[in-house]
């Protein structure tokens, strides 16, 4: 049963993540249609609030939900996985991930309500803080106590700088050949 739990788990975090992701990408798309004339402005929103709030109902937050439940479900099954400090790390690495979900909710209701705080760079940004999550946990997840916590920071941060250095290499990228 344990193993069918776990095929269920890695389904849902394969949702939400694909949901937390398209997400963003819709809100750095709805951001930059604030800028467009009118009537294009007014439809391009009406057509990504419709998008988002779909996206967001129907698979990322149901997709969440699923994942948290099938995780719950499988610690249940296998107490002994509390005992194990790789699960206890990922554990704090998820909650960041629902605290990202949650932030993420925050950020489509502000824009659903004509108040835009981000600029679509900003999001960009925002966008690859959910691959830096999902970096961590599936390497605690797969590698469990393999690689000293030392060692996996270091490569989180080296990761980290990567990926941010490459969304600000993106956007020279896009600035100077005005994409």
């Amino acid at each position: 049963m344990y193993f069918y739990i776990k095929a269920i788990h890695i389904i849902f975090v394969v949702s939400w993540m694909a949901g937390l992701f398209y997400a963003v990408r819709l809100f750095i798309y709805h951001t930059e249609a604030q800028d467009k004339p009118d009537p294009d402005k007014r439809i391009l929103t009406t057509e990504y609030e419709r998008i988002e709030r779909k996206l967001w109902n129907i698979i990322a937050t149901p997709a969440m939900i699923l994942t948290l439940i099938a995780g719950i479900w499988m610690v249940g099954l296998d107490n002994g996985l509390m005992q194990q400090s790789w699960l206890v790390i990922k554990l704090c690495f998820v909650v960041g991930l629902i605290g990202y979900h949650l932030k993420c909710q925050s950020i489509m209701d502000d824009m659903r309500n004509g108040i835009f705080k981000w600029t679509s760079f900003q999001l960009r940004l925002w966008n690859e803080v959910a691959t830096i999550f999902l970096f961590a946990i599936v390497f605690l997840a797969v590698l469990k106590n393999a690689v000293s916590w030392i060692y996996g920071l270091l490569g989180l941060v080296a990761f980290a700088m990567i990926i941010l250095s490459a969304v600000k290499i993106y956007r020279n990228y896009r600035l100077k050949n005005k994409l």
